[in-house]
């Protein structure tokens, strides 16, 4: 298979691997796209080439020779082959493209972890991450900013126990990784609606009122 066809079927697979639509939430982290590239195969493969790679990564194959290129793509492609046995399967290929997605997500758990494992043990507590985010702050119960973040620690310490599966406020890295992208987990996704609800629900009367719809897409809109 020749690098064109390669990369054609790993259009057909970027689809694939893209079709489950997205929810709105909030208070979670919102997935990047794969690409800010236009998706046109007609025209070229740079949507699927940043797709397959990771925009980062792609940036560097722009500077290398085509046979730097086809030696580091050689590497690649012996990480997307999962049973070794010579060959690209498309299961293979949408497996490594939901990866590739999913990269951010675990880049960021990764440098969370050190800066909230404080004792270094492998595992982070509720006190450790408490300690590590909101320390400071709660010696300063009057921030000059008037945010409320002794509810936010409330609302953490919610989602913290509900990630924490066995109940010891004590997470694993999985724990945490709930923790910190519940919409990445389906045992956390009743938690993920609470949140949205709160922030929505601004009178608090447990309903969404079309003003308070409105209000919210308005502010979203203005984020982008």
């Amino acid at each position: 298979m020749d690098l064109r066809q390669f990369l054609m079927c790993l259009s057909l697979c970027t689809v694939c691997a893209l079709s489950k639509p997205t929810e709105k939430k909030e208070r979670v982290h919102h997935e990047p796209q794969l690409s800010d590239k236009p998706h046109d195969d007609a025209q070229n493969f740079d949507y699927d080439h940043d797709a397959f790679l990771g925009a980062e990564e792609a940036k560097t194959f722009d500077q290398l020779t085509p046979e730097e290129s086809k030696e580091r793509l050689g590497k690649i492609v012996s990480k997307i082959d999962g049973d070794k046995d010579g060959f690209v399967t498309v299961d293979e290929l949408k497996d490594w493209i939901k990866f590739a997605q999913k990269r951010w997500i675990y880049e960021d758990v990764e440098r969370q972890w050190k800066g909230h494992d404080l004792n270094e043990d492998g595992l982070v507590s509720w006190e450790e991450y408490k300690n590590a985010t909101y320390g400071y702050i709660l010696d300063d119960p009057d921030p000059d900013d008037g945010f409320n973040y002794k509810q936010m620690m409330m609302r953490d310490e919610r989602r913290f126990k509900i990630a924490d599966k066995d109940g010891d406020l004590i997470a694993t890295k999985e724990e945490f990784t709930a923790f910190l992208h519940p919409e990445e987990y389906d045992y956390m996704k009743d938690i993920v609606v609470q949140e949205t609800m709160e922030d929505i629900d601004k009178n608090a009367d447990g309903f969404i009122d079309l003003e308070e719809y409105i209000g919210r897409q308005t502010y979203q809109g203005g984020d982008r």
